[in-house]
């Protein structure tokens, strides 16, 4: 796995881990923005041929 690939992973593996924190705290503001982060970060992956195994929507 080359580093782009493991950075992107591991990015995406922290903002699902916030994300999840955000929504079980009841912050909306929060997490419209780790929502909004994810999803970026998915889009740039599956340009990048990454494949992702996420855990949350």
């Amino acid at each position: 796995m080359d580093a782009f690939t493991t950075g992107i992973l591991q990015r995406i593996h922290s903002t699902e881990s916030d994300l999840h924190h955000a929504r079980e705290a009841g912050d909306e503001f929060l997490a419209e923005v780790e929502q909004s982060e994810l999803d970026d970060l998915r889009r740039l992956a599956a340009e990048h041929g990454v494949h992702i195994q996420s855990k949350v929507a």
